[in-house]
């Protein structure tokens, strides 16, 4: 009876364990990936997209403006 008490809290132990251990490794992914949804790498790469734009029309007009 006490050698059956024995196992049951080493299962019991070694479930929580695991439990931890996968909590701990949902953490660590999470957080190396971030909580980053389409939506928000769509929108950082809109607005690199503009930039580029923008420099090149400064460039454009700047030649413009040396070619005259």
């Amino acid at each position: 009876m006490d050698e059956s008490r024995s196992h049951a809290r080493q299962m019991l132990g070694s479930l929580f364990v695991a439990a931890a251990i996968v909590a701990v490794v949902i953490i660590v992914v999470t957080g190396k990936l971030g909580p980053t949804s389409i939506a928000e790498i769509e929108a950082q790469e809109d607005r690199i997209e503009a930039r580029e734009d923008a420099r090149d029309d400064r460039l454009d007009a700047r030649d413009d403006r040396l070619d005259q």
